[in-house]
């Protein structure tokens, strides 16, 4: 941790506190390396976190598909349809989501991170559900 890096568990100026340094570097400059792309249905939307918490991501919003969710490391081909999705990362607006200790952020368009937002809310509810079955 460099003098300049905030504790793990921190805020980075006004986002919430993100543990995981992986993330947090993440977060901090998207760029080409550190972003991967969701497909989820009918979306690619693209997405910012360490490998780890992509990964948990992705397999809670594949709990709200009868798909596959895939997330890829490089640019899926056919590119990005959604135009708005497509020059998201250059807005300053995106969601962040809480994983287990990371976080996600999506970088499409208003649409299509309200729809994701809510896949992945649904998804967390639905593994609730089924540890919650187990566990009884």
């Amino acid at each position: 941790m460099g003098p300049d890096e905030p504790p793990a568990g921190e805020p980075l100026g006004d986002e919430p506190p993100v543990p995981c340094a992986d993330c947090r570097a993440a977060l901090a400059s998207p760029s080409r390396e550190t972003i991967s792309f969701l497909l989820l249905d009918q979306f690619t939307v693209p997405v910012v976190g360490c490998s780890d918490h992509l990964e948990q991501f992705r397999a809670v919003c594949g709990l709200t598909t009868e798909g596959r969710a895939q997330l890829l490391g490089h640019q899926p081909a056919g590119g990005i349809t959604c135009p708005g999705c497509r020059h998201a990362s250059h807005g300053t607006n995106h969601a962040l989501l809480p994983v287990d200790g990371g976080a996600a952020v999506v970088l499409g368009c208003p649409d299509h991170q309200s729809t994701i937002v809510s896949r992945y809310q649904t998804g967390q509810r639905t593994r609730q559900q089924l540890y919650g079955n187990v566990d009884s």
